[in-house]
This record gives C-alpha cells, structure tokens and sequence, in this order.
C-alpha cells in the first residue's frame, strides 16, 4: 500500500489511461488532473485523501469511461455537475464522499451508465425521474441517504436492473413501478416508510437471490411461489404488518441462509420443507402467531447458528436430534407452549453460547451433561416446571454469566459448583423449593444481581452477597438470617447442638400452631355457612382455567377472600390481596355475585372481556393474569400483584414525589404495551380506557396496563362483540367509538395522547420524547 501525498507531477503523465490508486494511505488533496486527458479508468477510492476534491479537473476527462471516487473524506459539495460531461461513463462510484442536496435532472443524460452507486451520502429530496432514462443500469444503489418522496414515475423502464438498494431512506408509497423488473437479483428497501401489498409478480422474479424489506410498514401475504426460482440466499420482511403463512419453497434450490421474519402478524405452521433446508444459519420468526410442532429437521440443522421461535404458540417437544445442530449458538424459545422434558443430548450441541426457554411448559430435570456446554454463557429456564436438583455439572460450564431458573419447582440445595463460575454476574434461583444453606462459595462471586427468594433456604447468608442483593432477595425464606441486616432476623451465636434443640422446638410449635390454626379455620367454615356475603361459600365447586404455571390451588385463593383483604372496590366487584404460603402475593378481582345479576346471567360482559383479552397475552407492560377462577355464581380473576399501587395514586393521593426520569420510563413502557396489544398479538386487543388509574406499577416502578373490563379483540378486521354502547372514561373515551360501531385499532392512539398530556403536561421533553413512541402504536 502506499502512502504520503500524490506529487503533482503527475499531471506530467497525458498520455495516461489508466490510474488505480484505490486502496491506499494517502495523505492531502487530490492533485489537479486536468492534463491527463486520455484517462479512461480512474479510481481513487478507499486511500483516505482529504479536502477538497479538484471537480473542474473532470472537465478535460472526457474519455472517461469509469470513475471510482468513494470512501475518502473530501469536503462536503453539492453534486458535481462536471461529471455531467463525461459521456462514455459506464460506471460511477462516488458513495461515501460526502456529497449534499439533490441528484440533478440530468443525471439521465449519462446514457451508457451501468453502474450508478451514490450512497451514504447526504443526498435530500426525491429519486429524480431524469434516473428513469438510464435504461443501460445493471445497478442502482442510492442507501443510507436522505431521500424522500415515492419512487419515480418510469422507474419500470429499467428492465436490466439486476441490483437496487434504497434502504436506510425517507421513501414512502408503494412498489408498483418494481412490478416489472424481472431481471432483479437483490432488492433491497429496508428502513423507509414504504406501505401497502407486495406486488404479486414478485413471485415470477426468476433471479431473484437478495429480497429485503424489513421495517417499513408492508401489510398483506407474501406472494406464495417467491424465491423459489432461483438460488434464492435471504429474505429479511422483519418489522412490518405481514400476514398469512410463511411462503414453504424459499430454499427450494438448497441455498437459503437466512430466514428473517421477526414481528409481523403471520400465521399456521412452520413449512415442513424448512427442514431440510441445510443451507440455514439463520432462523429468526420471533412475534408473531405462529403455532403447531417445528418440523423435526430444524432441530438438527447443521449449519443454524440462531433460531429463534419466541413470542408464537408453538408446541410439542425439542426433539432428541438437535445434538447434531453443531454450529447452533443461540436457542430463543421463550414464550411459547414446548413441553416436555429438555434432551440430554442437548449437551452435545457444543456450539450453545444462549439457552433461552422462559415461559413454557418444560418440566422434569435439567440434564446432568449439560456441563460439557463450556461455551454457554446463559441459561434462560424461568418460568416452566422443572423440578428435581440443580446439577453440580452446571459449575462445569465456565463461560456462564447469568443463570435464571426462577419460578420452577427445582428442590435440594443449591451446588457448591456455582461458586466456581468466575463470569457469573447474575443468578435468579427464585421461587422454587429449594433448602439447606447458601454456599459460602458463591461468596466468591462478582454478582451485580442475586435472587434467592421464596425458598426454603436456612442459616446465615454469607456477608458479601449482602452487598449486591436487594431488598427482596432473600425474601420468603423464613430460616434465612443475617448480621446487621434490616431485612432478615439477626443469626444468633449458639452452639450445633442448641439450633438443633431449638430447630426440634421450633418445628414441635409451628405442628401445633398449624392445628391450631385449622380447627379454627374448620369451625369458622362451619359458622359462616350462613353468610352469603363470602364469594367462597356460595360455590360448591370451582372451575380452574390457568394461563401461567400455578403455585397454589382455587382453594387457598379463595379462602383469602375476606374482609380484612379488600384493597379495592369498583362497580364490578371487589380486589382482594392474598398472600401466598410460597411468599408471593396475588390480587384476586371478585366479580359481582349472582345474586346482584339477572337470574339467566352468571357471567357479565366485562368479566368475559377480560378473561379473553389477557389470557394469551405474553408482555412485560400487560399486567400478567394467572388464572380465572368460576363457580355457579361467582367469577374471580387471579392477577400478579403490583406493590406501588396505580399511576393515579402515585401522581395525585400519595405524598411521594416521580421525577421526570421515572415517569418518561412509564410513559415509555405503556407505549410498549399498547404498541403489543395493538400489533403483537394474534388478534390485537384494544383496551378502550387508557387512564392513569388502570396503569398498575410494580415494586420496580415498571407500569403494566391493566382493567381490560372495557377490552375489545379485533379479528378479520372486525371488532368482536362490538357495541353500540360509547366505552370507557371521559375524557379518554377511544375517539372511534364516537364515529363508528367498529374500533379501528389506529384510533386508539389518540386517548393515549391525551393520557400523555395529562401525566407529562410539566415536562415538553418527556412528552415529545414519549409522544414519538406513539407512530408506532
């Protein structure tokens, strides 16, 4: 490589028709070409020259037929009509030069252009409709500018375009000036704001290899037979409105790597052909509504570096082959409805840097070999039923640094081997059933989180866990003491023989308390059958439909249903809190008896409203229902509990102040939240009464919608059991219910507005910033 500057000399050099200097050090400006006016080839790109680029020197290069001048950081210029003149010019490079404004008229006047590339520039305006004339392109890459408008009228005079890019622009409108451009081999178009269907003759693009088009806001199917012509390699459709099932001969010709289609709404099975697509090192369909087993060949894919299933509603089990995926990485199935037990031979995929399967329903125990997986670096298996012990082999896995296996029903104690983890930062082993002693070995650890709460874990906590835990990290774990610790008993200095002394009595005492307890309780239920005020006395039997895995039974629910455990009331029912005997903690919504209802009437609307809006929904800002409860005449809702009350309270009843920081943070995450109930779901779910009161906050002051009483599930472009009745609050009433008997899930954007305004009215920032978020809902 060379490197200096370039000696003026050169201009010495007129019979010169050939200058390649691409790809070099060089340092300073360009030198004045003017003299070389034989040149047919001149490249200058990627050599890091500087300054101001000699444009009036083109004038004399008449002959030139190609001209390479991109990747050098010249100063900015508008576009240099020079080059305009250059009449035998074929190809012309000048992406990443930075040049500003529009691209001229003209540009149609280089008649023999074949190749035409100005991109990552600072280009502004429309794609001029002068470009249309260039009927010789072969390629036409104009990405990562700023240009606007729809494509030009006559684009579709190109019939010899084989490449386009425009990605990374302001492009709007549709694609019907693509339709006839069959000789294409990659399109390119992700990041603009194009809209509506994908042409139909897109299918009968026969070289078509390269088609992306991810995040615009593309709606409809994607035509069936596409990229099935030629050696078709990736399709990227992620972040758009696609619906429908997934096109099955993609990897038709064997040569597919990568299947993008994250976040859209499409539906039915993975196609089987998929399979034996051997070709794939990319598999990502996370977000959308897709169901049914994944067909067996895709667990054992050779060449599958990610597949990513999460956020569906597949099932069935991994299957026993995916040892054989040896280049498999990463493995995002979470939220979904797998089952089954997790195959030991998993562990022979020893490729695995990520394990992610929360939320499912996998159950039995965690392989023993899973520690040959030396490259792992998560363990993501919260919220399933697994059980049995943690195994110690998982100390053997060197490169992990976050384990979560929160919300199981793992039992024994917790390995010593985990202490020997020097990567591991975070460990969840929260909410399961296991005992003994926290080994002082985790002491050695460089955790910034730790979660050992709700267990049955005794002794001392070791000192430096202290230091990293948080207020409830240890919480539900009555045999747990500390020093000088506000949150657990003070560990007394007493000798072996004394704790097991006392341990006898301790239990001796809590046996009796316990019969205690339940002969009144069982004399209480016999004196309070009379009472017909007790939601748990008028049903003789409960019917249980659960959406989450359970910890406790319709039984201990119901038997918190009293006086002293109303939080709440509304004109539906009352809201009790119930304390479980794990340590968790629950609200329970009791819809009104029967005996205030029409006799012909059991359950009432907002009950059934409820129960379907949240029963499938999966998401961080929706509040979680874990189960309905039902009887003859009564209707309880079982929700997770939300310690810091409703955004109303917080802003207007309690005398604890928000700064701005927290309430953009809520802001942001209702606006995550209806953004899913909106185009996350299968059937998108509109709320109808967005208001401060119905955004609950958890202990860490995240928000979660909640009160779907008034909720409406949109389906086929309808809205289901639509009424003719206006819903919700004044004041935050869904604008489409006043017009129409249907609510248009884009309306529902606007009463959010208004909650924005009235939560973030003191503060513009917060409010613009927020009030972005809202394009997207």
């Amino acid at each position: 490589m060379l490197s200096r500057t370039i000696s003026t000399k050169l201009s010495n050099c007129t019979s010169l028709q050939y200058l390649d200097l691409g790809m070099n050090f060089f340092t300073g400006v360009v030198p004045d070409l003017s003299q070389l006016s034989q040149l047919k080839f001149l490249s200058l790109n990627l050599s890091m020259f500087t300054g101001r680029f000699p444009w009036k020197s083109l004038r004399n290069l008449t002959r030139l037929s190609f001209l390479s001048l991109g990747d050098n950081p010249f100063d900015k210029t508008p576009f240099p009509l020079e080059i305009l003149n250059l009449q035998y010019l074929s190809s012309l490079y000048l992406s990443n030069c930075t040049i500003e404004g529009r691209i001229p008229e003209t540009i149609g006047n280089l008649s023999l252009l074949e190749s035409l590339q100005l991109s990552i520039n600072y280009l502004v305006g429309e794609i001029p409709v002068g470009a249309t004339k260039l009927i010789n392109l072969q390629m036409l890459e104009l990405y990562d500018n700023q240009l606007s408008e729809t494509l030009p009228v006559g684009l579709s005079n190109l019939v010899n375009l084989a490449e386009f890019d425009v990605s990374t622009n302001l492009l709007f409108g549709d694609l019907s000036e693509l339709r006839g451009l069959s000789r294409l081999e990659s399109l390119h178009l992700f990041e603009n704001n194009f809209s509506s269907t994908i042409p139909e003759e897109f299918e009968e693009f026969k070289y078509l290899r390269q088609f992306s088009i991810y995040t615009n806001k593309f709606t409809g199917e994607l035509p069936a037979k596409i990229g099935s012509w030629a050696e078709f390699e990736y399709i990227d459709v992620s972040t758009n409105y696609l619906t429908g099932s997934i096109p099955p001969d993609m990897c038709k010709m064997g040569k597919m790597k990568k299947l993008l289609m994250i976040q859209n709404n499409f539906t039915g099975r993975l196609p089987e052909n998929y399979a034996s697509c051997t070709s794939l090192i990319r598999l990502r369909v996370n977000n959308n509504s897709l169901s049914g087993r994944v067909p067996d060949g895709i667990w054992s894919s050779p060449n599958l570096g990610i597949t990513d299933l999460e956020m569906n509603q597949f099932e069935g089990q991994v299957g026993r082959n995916i040892g054989e995926a040896k280049s498999l990485a990463h493995l995002f199935l979470a939220n979904n409805r797998f089952s089954g037990e997790l195959p030991m031979e998993i562990s022979n995929a020893s490729s695995l840097v990520e394990i992610r399967l929360t939320s499912n329903l996998f159950s039995g125990e965690i392989p023993v070999t899973i520690g040959s997986l030396n490259k792992l670096s998560k363990l993501l298996l919260q919220d399933n039923k697994f059980s049995g012990a943690i195994p110690e082999s998982l100390g053997s896995c060197v490169s992990l640094n976050e384990i979560n296996l929160a919300g199981n029903s793992f039992s024994g104690q917790i390995p010593e081997s985990l202490g020997s983890l020097a990567s591991l930062n975070s460990l969840n082993l929260s909410g399961n059933k296991l005992s003994g002693v926290i080994p002082a070995s985790l002491s050695s650890l460089k955790l910034t989180l730790i979660d050992l709460s709700n267990n049955m874990l005794f002794g001392r906590v070791p000192q430096p866990l202290l230091l990293v835990a948080y207020n409830g990290s240890f919480a539900g774990n009555p045999g747990l003491c500390a020093d000088g610790s506000k949150d657990l008993r003070e560990c007394s200095p007493v000798s072996h023989k004394s704790c097991q002394v006392k341990l006898a009595m301790y239990c001796f005492i809590a046996v009796a308390v316990v019969l205690m307890f339940s002969l009144s309780y069982l004399l209480f239920l016999k004196l309070s059958k009379i009472d017909r005020k007790s939601p748990m006395n008028r049903g003789s039997s409960w019917d249980v439909k659960h959406f989450h895995v359970l910890k406790f039974s319709e039984d201990e629910i119901v038997r918190s249903l009293t006086q002293e455990n109303i939080i709440g009331k509304g004109s539906s029912g009352n809201v009790y809190k119930v304390d479980l005997k794990c340590g968790e903690q629950l609200a329970v919504k009791h819809m009104s008896s029967a005996e205030i209802l029409p006799k012909e009437r059991t359950r009432w609307p907002e009950y059934e409203a409820e129960v379907a809006a949240l029963s499938s929904l999966r998401h961080m800002n929706v509040v979680k229902l874990y189960c309905c409860i039902s009887s003859e005449d009564s209707n309880l809702l079982v929700y997770e509990y939300m310690p810091n009350g409703s955004l109303l309270d917080r802003l207007h009843t309690n005398n604890i102040s928000m700064d701005w920081s927290v309430r953009y943070d809520i802001g942001i995450g209702v606006a995550m939240g209806i953004q899913y109930l909106h185009h996350g779901c299968e059937r998108p779910v509109l709320h109808r009464d967005v208001k401060s009161k119905n955004i609950l906050l958890d202990e860490e002051m995240k928000p979660k919608l909640a009160d779907f009483g008034l909720a409406k599930i949109v389906q086929s472009g309808k809205v289901m059991d639509s009424t003719h009745i206006i819903a919700g609050t004044h004041g935050y009433i869904a604008p489409g219910k006043l017009l129409y008997a249907y609510v248009i899930t884009k309306v529902k954007t606007i009463y959010f507005n208004i909650y924005l305004r009235v939560n973030y009215k003191f503060c513009p920032l917060c409010l613009s910033q927020i009030s972005g978020a809202v394009l997207y809902l």
